[in-house]
């Protein structure tokens, strides 16, 4: 027994079979014992410290002091990094919603394309809307205009659902302030700048072939009929009240300008005031909350909105994102317990042997946790946890880590089966049956990750 032990706590061999045995653990409990992924992750982490010799003090701290402990500090970490940028960014989305801002965003950008070319309409609304508002959420205030779409259009819902979805894909897998890229970039320890460039660079390719190309290609091959439950949608002249489309883009474009605005200047400005300037407000909690401030304002206040209004409208944003923070600080905690053991040395080491680059591991790891378990907020955290300690000390630049980050992100939306919640929102909501969806749906996302994949590891080899 005691060999046994010395093997699994200091051989490569023996640490690779535990990180292994650790992974397994995980996607048992989730798959099969159907427990909530954060209790999942805890477990994990505690059983893989305990059996990997970490000294109880050092996992969990003492009665008198933890917050030193593996526990604290793997939750804290993270968390520290993304709560306010992931709450922020569900506020401004909320206000956005509010207001009738995708509608109209979207209704402008149908008549401006015309009906021949309304499903790219659809997807550029799936883009710009999908920045600041999650994906389900876009779905769910943008799917009355794509059935009056495909009703007027006469041809396939396909046509028109599918360049939606793939617009909002896009954003909440690559671009912050959505959950994912946030946690692969706080993980890894990378400039959200950097990993917006790198997302805009990988996402929009990916995107033309999943969102564009592809739809219009299964579209004429696969008839889908709009739902005979979905309600109709005004596509005509926009209502009174509704926001100018000027403030809609203010409010969507301007925390993306500004952390940019940061991320360029700290690499072309000097020392002085200028560089704190933009520092501070491209800072992404401080952009955030300048975008929020103005959304209030115009969005709000500005269209009739009092301060108890915009109090419930907020709430009721950040009510959903308590599990979405749990499995995030979990994950944090997982991956702190992955580096203490030394898991991440030896899975180094091994990886370097195999000469399989880095970026590619970070994808098919991230691909197979998101197959196995379906939770694209698992696979990132889980795979961040596993691929940190391997980027440490490498010498890795910003752009070469958002990269990564980008790489990890593509493999967290791979091949949506039915395990995922999204695969049942897009079959139920627009009317595809599961077998149709797999073929339409699971084909998209397959397309939109391989090929986000694909630019990003073409790009690592020039930065």
């Amino acid at each position: 027994m005691d060999g046994l032990v010395h093997w699994l706590q200091h051989d490569t061999a023996g640490l690779l079979t535990l990180c292994a045995a650790g992974i397994a653990a995980l996607l048992l409990m989730i798959i099969r014992f159907r427990v909530e992924p954060f209790i999942a992750l805890i477990i994990t982490g505690l059983l893989l410290a305990l059996v990997a010799g970490v000294p109880v003090t050092d996992l969990v701290g003492s009665a008198q002091k933890s917050s030193e402990s593996l526990l604290e500090s793997g939750f804290g970490s993270i968390l520290g990094h993304i709560t306010a940028i992931v709450g922020l960014g569900a506020v401004l989305g909320a206000v956005l919603e509010a207001s009738g801002g995708a509608q109209l965003l979207t209704r402008r950008l149908l008549a401006a394309f015309g009906e021949n070319r309304a499903p790219l309409a659809m997807g550029l609304s799936g883009l710009l809307f999908g920045i600041p508002v999650f994906f389900d959420i876009g779905i769910f205030v943008l799917a009355p205009l794509v059935y009056s779409a495909a009703r007027q259009g006469g041809r396939s819902i396909l046509l028109y659902c599918l360049p939606l979805v793939a617009g909002l894909s896009m954003t909440h897998a690559f671009l912050p302030p959505h959950p994912g890229p946030v946690v692969a970039a706080g993980l890894l320890g990378v400039d959200l700048g950097w990993v917006i460039l790198m997302g805009l660079a990988c996402g929009i390719p990916a995107f033309v072939v999943s969102g564009v190309l592809f739809p219009a290609w299964i579209g004429k091959r696969l008839h889908v009929d709009v739902p005979d439950t979905a309600p109709p949608a005004e596509l005509g002249s926009a209502p009174g009240d509704e926001p100018k489309l000027g403030v809609v883009a203010l409010v969507i474009g301007l925390p993306m300008l500004l952390i940019l605005g940061g991320t360029f200047a700290s690499i072309t400005l000097p020392p002085g005031a200028a560089l704190d300037v933009l520092t501070f407000l491209g800072n992404p909690v401080v952009a955030l909350t300048i975008a929020v401030l103005i959304a209030f304002w115009l969005l709000g206040t500005k269209r009739g909105l009092t301060g108890p209004d915009l109090a419930t409208l907020t709430s009721t944003a950040l009510r959903p994102l308590g599990m979405i923070l749990l499995v995030v600080g979990a994950g944090g905690f997982f991956g702190k317990v992955l580096a203490e053991t030394g898991v991440g040395e030896a899975l180094a080491g091994t990886l370097e042997a195999s000469g399989l680059p880095l970026i590619a591991s970070a994808y098919v790891i991230s691909s197979g946790l998101r197959i196995a378990q379906g939770s694209a907020t698992v696979a990132i955290v889980t795979t961040g946890g596993i691929v940190a300690p391997l980027v440490a000390g490498l010498g890795y630049s910003q752009p070469q880590l958002a990269l990564i980050a980008v790489a990890i992100a593509a493999g967290s939306i791979i091949a949506s089966h039915v395990n995922d919640a999204g695969f049942w929102i897009i079959s139920r909501y627009f009317g595809i049956s599961t077998k149709d969806t797999l073929k339409t749906w699971t084909v998209l996302e397959t397309i939109l990750s391989v090929t986000g994949f694909a630019m990003a590891a073409l790009l690592s080899l020039v930065v």
